[in-house]
């Protein structure tokens, strides 16, 4: 029998409540100043020696010792391989998860749009994808060939030429599943490097990795940081947080089932956040009972005691409409609505990357197959941020075309707002074209 497990049991009515949630939700993701050193001089030196560098940092850190660039690279024909020597099992689930990601995202692209006003003047907005998206990977034991279609197959969708992949492969460890699911999400080119010096080369290019125009793809804390560094030079998707999960439940669904929702992300790691909440403290009791019995059937318990201990919530409500106020108030990665009907509650929630609805929709489905991306703002960022798209790799730009008419009537109002600005020379431009 494992020891109880030690989890925070909280009342919304509580008085000091709101404290108790405060400390509960706080985690601080900016890395400290050593981090921060040591990933700007990874930085400068893939950026002054190039190919070099990364050579020389793949063997430092990951215990690869390799002649050259070259031989760090894959092609299009190794991916392939890849696909054919995993299962046909596994080759069968890529696929089908494959499928439903590229057909959801679908719904998302983003079309050209132009309207002619009476004077001929014509005004609309162009779409474009990118001309190349980098793709960051971890490697060695945390190998998501789930993450790699997430990230690649909505840039193709959205039309852009060239994705390129990063994956480090420690002392030669190679992931097979996620090259498949590479092959199998288009992407063009892969580089067997790693860490901050990965970045560093996507977003600044060396005489073998192309520059990119985006970086996306999760990482470990010198990723992120060097993500953070690199933006402005590039685009990035996020800096993302730990995984998080909270559950509304009417307290009717099975507490087993609920248990094992709020371990699939506990297992993710440490500072990893479960949350649920329920009007009906007898069915917490029973979340908190299953919670007990199953932990010990699991493969990462070490991990998820920790993650239940430090930051898992059991939290009483007086209805759901409180639990939907707080979730609003949590904004949380993945939102949970199991209770006998989500349509009702769905119009009361504003804040969630992705909200699964019913009993019978488990958060880990969207994590591979359901469709919808699994790359998905944490830490509260769902309050001004959404879930990565094919709207993230394409550009729009505004369309202006003004007819003789359109320039002269519109070279009025823009020469009265210039000069008001002390602008002259925009005043005067726009004044050209008046006609007398």
């Amino acid at each position: 029998m494992s020891t109880p497990l030690k989890i925070a049991r909280l009342n919304a009515n509580q008085s000091d409540f709101a404290q108790h949630l405060d400390v509960l939700l706080a985690w601080e993701g900016v890395s400290d100043k050593a981090v921060n050193n040591r990933v700007e001089e990874i930085i400068a030196a893939v950026r002054e020696r190039g190919d070099a560098a990364l050579v020389e940092y793949t063997a430092r850190f990951d215990g690869l010792q390799v002649d050259a660039m070259a031989d760090l690279i894959l092609d299009r024909a190794r991916l392939e391989l890849a696909l054919e020597r995993i299962t046909g099992e596994q080759r069968e689930a890529l696929e089908v998860a494959a499928e439903r990601v590229k057909r959801y995202h679908e719904h998302q692209r983003q079309e050209s749009w132009r309207y002619t006003e009476a004077d001929g003047t014509v005004l609309g907005q162009q779409i474009t994808p990118l001309d190349r998206a980098g793709l960051y990977v971890p490697g060695g034991k945390a190998s998501y060939p789930s993450s790699v279609l997430m990230n690649a197959i909505p840039a193709k969708v959205a039309g852009v030429p060239e994705v390129v992949m990063v994956v480090p492969t420690p002392r030669g460890e190679i992931n097979e599943l996620v090259l498949a699911a590479a092959c199998l999400a288009g992407v063009d080119r892969v580089f067997t490097i790693g860490g901050a010096q990965a970045v560093a080369a996507l977003a600044y290019g060396t005489e073998s990795v192309p520059r990119v125009d985006k970086i996306v793809g999760p990482g470990n804390i010198y990723v992120a940081t060097a993500k953070r560094a690199v933006f402005g030079q590039v685009g990035i998707d996020m800096i993302a947080g730990p995984s998080e999960i909270l559950v509304v439940c009417d307290g009717q669904t099975d507490p087993d089932w609920i248990a094992m929702d709020l371990f699939s992300q506990a297992e993710h790691d440490e500072d990893a956040q479960s949350i649920l909440l329920s009007p009906d403290a007898t069915f917490l009791d029973a979340v908190e009972a299953s919670l007990n019995r199953l932990i010990g059937e699991l493969e990462r318990e070490a991990i998820v005691r920790v993650s239940l201990e430090n930051r898992a919530a059991l939290i009483k409500v007086d209805n759901l409409e409180q639990a939907c106020e707080l979730a609003n108030r949590i904004a949380p990665e993945h939102l949970e609505l199991s209770v006998e009907d989500p349509d009702a509650l769905l119009p009361l929630i504003r804040h969630a990357g992705a909200i699964f609805m019913g009993r019978h929709t488990p958060e880990a489905l969207g994590d591979y197959c359901a469709g919808p991306n699994h790359v998905l703002p944490t830490s509260g960022t769902a309050r001004f941020s959404s879930p990565l798209g094919v709207y993230d790799f394409q550009k729009r730009s505004s369309v202006i075309f003004c007819s003789p008419d359109g320039a002269s009537e519109l070279g009025k109002t823009a020469s009265v707002l210039a000069r008001g600005e002390s602008l002259t020379a925009h005043a005067r431009s726009a004044e050209y074209r008046i006609k007398p």
